[in-house]
């Protein structure tokens, strides 16, 4: 079976063709490419039967260009990189890691990174420090505060908002919840949360978490109307997608004093321009898409994603599809 790597630049060495190589080991014709699957992908897409994608955009017309593909397989939650449609038309499964807890307790412990530093205003008191200051005084006119006591709004209850919830419990967070459905009672007790309708989440919570997949439905998400909900003095966390947030309504709302911090893990694009508003914008504290790329997780997700790519081999149903597809036979 010939099964191709696709890796966008800036997660080249997190990831490369060799490893997946080794881990699906003898029986696959493994070729690994950059991004750009179309423009590298050449003859290889002909007869291509797989494609492992860390990242790497998957079009209608590589889908167009790949009569004997049969799955593409996303190395992360997130699959809004492939065209789910044109998949979807050609009877190519696409499926994601969502159900593997790979990343989902890594995940969340950098969520609670995030909203400790913009809490304590780590990222000003560092470089406050480093430029020779002592900005104790300053941090305090900033808002410096504590989780203890606050309400932290989760957006997308599934695997990773769990683990989010529990770890935000231990710092003695109140935490509601909002999602796509609301959870029986025994469950949301189980958790220890509140059902609020999003709008109602947005007011009340003192953080705003996201952890929903990017799709048509959720595209802006949190828009200029529900931030200007929100308390002045509250954060919004983003590590699953940038646009689940309209980021100039975010960064207006930041430089207006109309929100009191953003921490995000997501860029659009990835790596952000220098010019990147929100990369410029007062009050937040930033990671490079790294709060599911440590050695352990990684490890996690590429062999969840392997395994799947070796369930197609064998004829077996797949797991994680997210377009509706289940496995075609081999033509």
């Amino acid at each position: 079976m010939k099964v191709i790597v696709a890796i966008v630049p800036h997660f080249q060495g997190v990831a490369d063709a060799g490893r997946f190589a080794d881990l699906l080991g003898p029986g696959f014709d493994v070729v690994g490419l950059d991004a750009d699957v179309g423009a590298h992908g050449g003859s290889h897409l002909a007869d291509a039967e797989a494609i492992l994608s860390v990242f790497a955009p998957v079009t209608a017309a590589q889908a167009a260009a790949a009569p004997r593909l049969r799955l593409v397989q996303c190395t992360s939650h997130g699959f809004d990189h492939v065209d789910l449609d044109a998949t979807a038309e050609r009877g190519i499964a696409v499926c994601n890691v969502g159900t593997s807890g790979a990343e989902a307790h890594n995940v969340a412990e950098h969520t609670l990174l995030l909203m400790l530093a913009l809490a304590k205003r780590l990222v000003e008191g560092h470089n406050g420090l480093i430029a020779g200051g002592w900005p104790g005084r300053e941090l305090q006119q900033l808002g410096m505060t504590e989780l203890e006591g606050r309400t932290l709004g989760v957006v997308g209850l599934g695997m990773i908002g769990r683990e989010v919830t529990r770890r935000a419990q231990a710092f003695g967070m109140r935490v509601v919840y909002s999602g796509r459905r609301r959870h029986a009672p025994d469950e949301e007790a189980a958790n220890g949360v509140e059902w609020r309708e999003l709008d109602d989440l947005v007011a009340e919570s003192d953080v705003v978490t996201l952890h929903v997949p990017l799709t048509r439905e959720t595209r802006h998400l949190i828009d200029a109307r529900r931030i200007a909900l929100m308390k002045p003095t509250a954060f919004i966390v983003n590590t699953s997608r940038e646009r689940l947030v309209d980021t100039d309504a975010l960064v207006d709302a930041l430089e207006q004093g109309r929100l009191a911090g953003a921490g995000y893990d997501v860029f659009d694009p990835e790596p952000p321009p220098p010019g990147h508003r929100l990369v410029r914008a007062p009050k937040v504290a930033l990671s490079p898409h790294t709060a599911g790329a440590t050695g352990e997780s990684v490890a996690r997700i590429l062999e969840w994603a392997v395994a799947n790519v070796r369930r197609l081999a064998a004829g077996e149903p797949l797991t994680d599809v997210v377009n509706g597809v289940s496995a075609p036979a081999r033509p």
